[in-house]
């Protein structure tokens, strides 16, 4: 067998290794968040149905319907603050997947790019003259392509922080209103 041929196989087998463990680190990413969400949600049903069996007695003890008022009201609270924790629980779960996946690809695609640039350097070495510019050409749109990839990525980046503080902002600002209106809700009966 030629050194090339050797060359081909062992390139050939490395590209192939490589693809191998970025789909088990997709799979393993994918994994991990699934069953990060099935564990809250099995706390989150645990907690419910402990908190539902503790709403049912303490209605059971209600002498009259102020006191039922207020523990409607109570029980609404807790029932906001509880959802409130669970959407922030499964948005952490969700972001951090979806960081992990991007810092996946960016790892692939700069891989990848240094791949190229290195094939063309070993092309030129061995190419025609006057393949030069053509090699040129194409190290440039490989280039310029590296540069979109992390224009865009520093985007999602930018995005994902601004998505992130809005819905914070957003589940202080429900949990908030819940609150207040449950407290003029009791303070009215």
């Amino acid at each position: 067998m030629s050194q090339i041929q050797q060359q081909a196989q062992q390139q050939f087998s490395d590209f192939a290794t490589e693809n191998v463990e970025t789909y088990l680190r997709f799979a393993r990413i994918g994994l991990d968040s699934a069953e990060r969400l099935l564990k809250l949600q099995l706390e989150t049903s645990k907690t419910a149905l402990e908190e539902s069996a503790k709403a049912a007695k303490a209605f059971a003890g209600v002498k009259d319907v102020q006191e039922a008022l207020a523990l409607r009201s109570k029980l609404a609270e807790a029932s906001v603050d509880q959802a409130s924790v669970y959407s922030r629980h499964f948005y952490e779960i969700a972001s951090q997947a979806q960081a992990e996946v991007s810092q996946l690809v960016e790892e692939r695609t700069t891989a990848f790019n240094k791949n190229v640039v290195a094939g063309l350097d070993r092309f030129v070495k061995t190419a025609p003259a006057g393949a030069d510019v053509a090699v040129a050409a194409v190290k440039s749109t490989v280039q310029a392509t590296a540069a979109a990839v992390d224009s865009l990525t520093k985007a999602a980046k930018q995005v994902a922080d601004f998505a992130d503080a809005s819905v914070k902002a957003a589940t202080t600002a429900t949990t908030d209103a819940v609150k207040a209106a449950a407290k003029k809700t009791a303070a009215a009966a």
